[in-house]
């Protein structure tokens, strides 16, 4: 692949709803090009774009992938992202290194719940875009239905620079509407000029001014000219189209079905005529790096040997065989040979230059995010990706002692390769805990972990961090008596137990108040941690035991039988005798809620939140149509909230969570997990 200049690299994140046809408008793209021989079929298997194990089984992409499509001595690098909710993370590390989005949608459904959310994620990074009205040879299809509602969606400053000739299965090419020619595209890759058919000539006229009114408003000069009644040329339009879309003030829609490959070259002209370079969308912090060598690491992956790291470069240019700074990690990087990766398939580089992709492998101490340049003295990190917090959490567990081996470095691999992944250990108990965005997501992690490191996991609920606590005051003895050849055993206490506040910053209280010495001092220690151990077992689900005061009243002692030891035991037994007789409870840990949803949600959400036994604390309305609502939710209702959520508001609700309180749990909640613990002693046993 021949090097191009950054004035001639279009790079263009494609994003939409799942099942838009992204993959397969790529796939088109490549054989227009010329850069395949034969065009690629998702549901085949044989698509450039997807060749992921977990992608070909899906059909569906999980990556975030470079393609680089070379169109009229221009370069486009298509950054295919997945459309399924679950891989966000790749959807925003894809945009962060886009200058532009294409918007995909079909004419079956026009706007969609993934359409609103990735627009909203190229709104973020203020992206120029054009959108594509895909799959036009479909039945049930229309191009006008499509394209009102991108227009009620987003507005009016969406406008058609073409229309399609043709409908459904007779739909065969597209109108310019800058140009005013006609094209169909019939046998493979040929394009063919044709004269504008007589039943669209009337309807060409009202789109055709439709565009030119929402043009104009991007250069003064000639909305001026336009406002006269003058006509204004071809060159005219097409230079306040590119100035308007390259601006945002401006969203041109085409036409197209990528699967069939109709109107997909004229769908790269669009791109090359009308969104930015990437020497004219250089972001504000590449800028002031000047000629110095930086370059931005935003996806890193397993590999045959160690990992495989995928950067733009921003700025300057990378050759093989040179001595790079990781400004995060203060190291030095050496670049071995330069990869330029097109799907599945790779090729050595000569050299990377600004505005354009490349890959490395064997870096030890770069991650993504991270900032690489050509400079020691550079101390300034490029904007890092913003990917946003896992709401969903299992519990994994090794199916073997192989696995549990090899456990620890594979989550390790898997969080290093995916950021929306984390791995923690729940101290209470003790389970590996793994989040991520969702059911499937953390699904095709475990398959991954399986076929790429050979770990086999199992994954579970996560177990809940119950405790007890006590409901009132009580007092029992604790005797230890053991005789035996030689030395006996003898400690004898009167334990006095009752309740602190919950929630109160002491979760447990030991009080001394032993008089004249029946039980002398040095072991009086011995009793406090015979009592905390006791605490830390549990007493009726083998949870720990809070918000507890405990003090020693009284007891007796032998002056040659007793020891610490004796008194640790009696300790124990006492509080075993007391908590019976103060009315033991569980508590369980609830949560603060934080969900933002749309308006039209409202009510099934507090709803919802009724039935998981939550409390509704307010709604605060956040614009757009959105409202938060902060609600406090017991933990165990709250494992699956991220698949509840999703189907509740088709996917358009979110929501993050931090720990409250505890409180206590419902009778018949603690009678549950009572007979459950029960029942796992037995087992035990």
């Amino acid at each position: 692949m021949k090097v191009y200049r950054a004035e001639q690299i279009r790079n263009v994140a494609l994003i939409s709803h799942v099942g838009a046809g992204k993959t397969s408008l790529v796939d088109a793209a490549l054989f227009d090009s010329g850069a395949v021989t034969r065009q690629g079929k998702v549901d085949e298997g044989s698509s450039i774009s997807d060749y992921d194990p977990d992608e070909l089984k899906r059909h569906m992409s999980l990556n975030a992938k470079v393609l680089p499509v070379e169109w009229k001595n221009h370069k486009i690098n298509f950054i295919d992202t997945p459309g399924y909710a679950d891989f966000v993370g790749e959807v925003k590390a894809g945009l962060r290194v886009a200058d532009a989005a294409l918007v995909v949608v079909t004419a079956e459904k026009g706007v969609e719940v993934g359409t609103e959310l990735t627009w909203q994620y190229a709104d973020e990074r203020n992206l120029p875009r054009m959108v594509l009205i895909n799959k036009l040879d479909r039945e049930n299809t229309s191009f006008d239905t499509a394209l009102k509602s991108l227009r009620d969606q987003f507005g009016l400053k969406v406008v058609p620079l073409q229309i399609p000739i043709g409908e459904q299965s007779s739909f065969r090419g597209v109108v310019d509407l800058v140009s005013q020619k006609g094209y169909t595209f019939e046998g493979g890759n040929k394009v063919q000029e044709i004269a504008i058919p007589a039943e669209l000539q009337e309807s060409i006229g009202s789109y055709r001014e439709q565009l030119i009114e929402s043009a104009v408003e991007s250069d003064d000069e000639i909305m001026e000219k336009f406002l006269e009644g003058e006509e204004l040329s071809n060159e005219e339009i097409l230079s306040v189209i590119k100035k308007g879309t390259r601006s945002g003030q401006l969203i041109p829609v085409l036409c197209g079905a990528g699967s069939k490959n109709i109107a997909v070259q004229t769908l790269l002209d669009a791109v090359v005529d009308y969104l930015p370079g990437a020497a004219d969308a250089l972001p504000e912090d590449a800028k002031a790096f000047n000629d110095t060598l930086s370059m931005f690491v935003y996806k890193t992956a397993a590999a045959q040997v160690g990992t495989i790291s995928y950067f733009r470069v921003y700025s300057g240019t990378l050759k093989p065989d040179t001595h790079v700074y990781n400004v995060q990690t203060k190291a030095d990087e050496r670049i071995g040979q330069l990869i330029t990766t097109r799907g599945k398939t790779q090729e050595p580089a000569t050299e990377v230059p600004a505005g354009d992709f490349g890959a490395v492998t064997k870096l030890t101490n770069t991650h993504t995010g991270d900032t690489l340049a050509g400079s020691k003295d550079v101390t300034t990190a490029l904007d890092p990706i913003n990917f946003p917090e896992p709401c969903y959490t299992i519990a994994v567990y090794p199916r073997s002692q192989a696995d549990l081996d090899k456990m620890g470095n594979a989550l390790n691999r898997a969080a290093e390769e995916d950021r929306t992944l984390r791995v923690t250990r729940d101290p209470d108990t003790a389970e590996v805990l793994l989040s991520g965005m969702g059911e499937s997501h953390l699904q095709i992690v475990i398959e991954g972990i399986k076929r790429k490191f050979g770990v086999d996991l199992e994954s579970r609920d996560q177990r809940i961090s119950y405790r007890e606590t006590i409901r009132k005051k009580t007092r029992a003895n604790g005797r230890h008596k053991r005789q035996s050849g030689g030395h006996g055993q003898f400690g004898d206490v009167w334990l006095e137990i009752e309740p602190l506040p919950i929630g109160s910053e002491e979760t447990f209280v030991f009080e001394d108040k032993i008089v004249g010495g029946v039980v002398p001092g040095q072991y009086i220690p011995g009793v406090e941690k015979g009592v905390r151990e006791s605490l830390r077992r549990g007493f009726i689900s083998g949870n720990p035991m809070l918000y507890v005061k405990v003090a020693l009243v009284d007891g007796k002692y032998h002056p040659v039988d007793s020891s610490a030891q004796s008194f640790e035991i009696a300790g124990s037994l006492g509080m075993q005798e007391a908590v019976p007789l103060a009315s033991p409870t569980i508590l369980e840990p609830v949560m603060t809620v934080t969900i933002t949803v749309p308006e039209s949600n409202m009510g099934d959400v507090m709803s919802d939140i009724n039935t998981k036994r939550g409390r509704v604390l307010g709604m605060t309305p956040i614009g757009n149509n959105l409202q938060q609502i902060t609600a406090n939710v017991p933990q165990a209702q709250l494992l699956h909230y991220a698949t509840d959520l999703r189907s509740i508001t088709q996917g358009r609700g979110s929501f993050k969570m931090e720990f409250y309180q505890y409180e206590e749990v419902p009778g018949n909640v603690q009678q549950e997990i009572i007979a459950n613990y029960k029942k796992a002693q037995e087992t035990k046993k």
